[in-house]
């Protein structure tokens, strides 16, 4: 008859590879968020995830792929948030409107994680600049579709072009980094995701629209 000892009781259950791992993962971002890139102790981020720093090798390898892996996740929420907030039945005006919102939200939900893509990625160069691209990438693809759609949906009896489309979806995902940036490193009380993104939307949204209308600003003398 097989006895299960009080030993054997009293042992904690193997956790899950997956919720290990995702507890490395948040103790990352929270370290190389405050710390930066370089200052960051694989100790601290160990001692902060409840693991051995060998475990921490064990799953993900090195200092730098454990960077990679958390520009990577934060990217990755980013803009599933984004994308989850724009309804495509909604207006134009909507559907930018929410995307701003879903954008707000998430990097002042997540100070930690746009900290880290926003500020420490992109100053320490090759492979963590290009990770960083490739989310921008991601959004400006995003914002190109609203912009094109915005086009459509308000009657343009011609189509933009498309380099004018990608400078304004840049300019838009630009504007939408740098408000983030400035709303989450506020000292006094930032405003809230709501007011952030009516600001972006009131500077951008007169623009697309005399744009979709073909109300067009020329230089004078031109």
């Amino acid at each position: 008859m097989f006895v299960v000892t009080a030993a054997a009781q009293a042992r904690p259950k193997r956790m899950p590879r997956e919720v290990r791992e995702r507890q490395m993962l948040d103790a990352a971002v929270a370290v190389f968020a405050r710390r930066g890139y370089r200052a960051a102790s694989m100790d601290e981020i160990a001692e902060l995830a409840g693991a051995s720093k060998p475990l921490v090798y064990l799953y993900l390898n090195s200092k730098e792929d454990l960077f990679s892996a958390c520009i990577r996740r934060e990217a990755e929420a980013l803009t599933a948030a984004v994308r989850a907030a724009v309804d495509p039945g909604a207006p134009a005006d909507r559907r930018l409107w929410n995307g701003l919102r879903g954008f707000f939200a998430h990097t002042a939900a997540h100070p930690d994680g746009w900290a880290v893509l926003h500020c420490q990625a992109r100053t320490h160069g090759e492979p963590f600049a290009l990770e960083v691209a490739a989310l921008r990438q991601q959004l400006v693809d995003v914002v190109t579709q609203l912009i094109i759609e915005t086009a459509a949906d308000g009657g343009c009896t011609a189509p933009l072009p498309a380099t004018e489309v990608a400078g304004l979806a840049h300019a838009l995902v630009g504007a939408a980094e740098s408000l983030a940036g400035w709303s989450n490193e506020r000292d006094g009380a930032a405003p809230s995701e709501q007011e952030t993104a009516a600001t972006l939307m009131n500077f951008a949204w007169t623009g697309l629209e005399n744009l979709a209308h073909g109300r067009r600003w020329v230089p004078v003398g031109a």
